[in-house]
């Protein structure tokens, strides 16, 4: 275990849809997708976001968009910033998401992550048995690198969660504790967007 070190493979895995019902999900925060979009324009990219995570602010009747995710639903079913020859094409400009992989963030509910392991990489397939039972400071050794990042990326969705909560406190938003479909899909629909950002 102790010779163990995550190595990426540049496979792709990760940077591609997966085949079925269920869709993988890239995310981005409002500044990631700000920068891509100026990367994607000077490479004449298709780049594609979607609405991720978002509440609607029943109070100032927008929708507050926490994230947004890569649209992979393209000729090639993946992130257009990946090459087949050369791997990731925005190395030095990789979403956090990307940069903590195979680490991961597991949105428990709305307001609750927790860290795991995508099972899908090939490096975890490879060393599933080793990694199975591994503790958490085994993990931070295997992810040397990716662990800070995952760490960061967590910290970054709680303080983001935690604006949320401070401005329903403060009576600045009101965010409704149930909502029927129906209603929900006609504030997606109608309201504006206020993306909510924290450093």
């Amino acid at each position: 275990m102790k010779s163990l070190r995550y190595q990426c493979a540049m496979c792709g895995t990760c940077c591609y849809e997966i085949p079925g019902e269920y869709n993988k999900r890239i995310p981005l925060y409002p500044e990631e997708v700000d920068r891509l979009i100026e990367i994607a324009k000077e490479r004449n990219v298709p780049f594609q976001v979607m609405e991720d995570i978002v509440f609607p602010d029943l109070k100032n009747k927008v929708i507050l968009v926490i994230t947004y995710r890569i649209r992979l639903d393209n000729p090639n079913s993946c992130c257009p910033f990946y090459n087949l020859e050369k791997g990731c094409t925005i190395h030095n400009y990789k979403p956090m998401a990307c940069q903590a992989y195979p680490l991961a963030l597991k949105q428990v509910d709305s307001f609750r992550f927790e860290l795991s392991i995508d099972p899908l990489c090939n490096f975890i397939i490879k060393n599933y048995d080793d990694l199975k039972n591994a503790n958490i400071e085994e993990l931070k050794s295997i992810f040397n690198e990716e662990y800070p990042k995952a760490e960061k990326f967590y910290r970054k969705n709680k303080k983001l969660m935690l604006k949320i909560r401070q401005l329903e406190v403060e009576n600045l938003i009101k965010i409704p504790e149930e909502i029927t479909l129906e209603d929900y899909n006609i504030y997606l629909k109608d309201w504006d967007r206020n993306e909510i950002r924290v450093e």
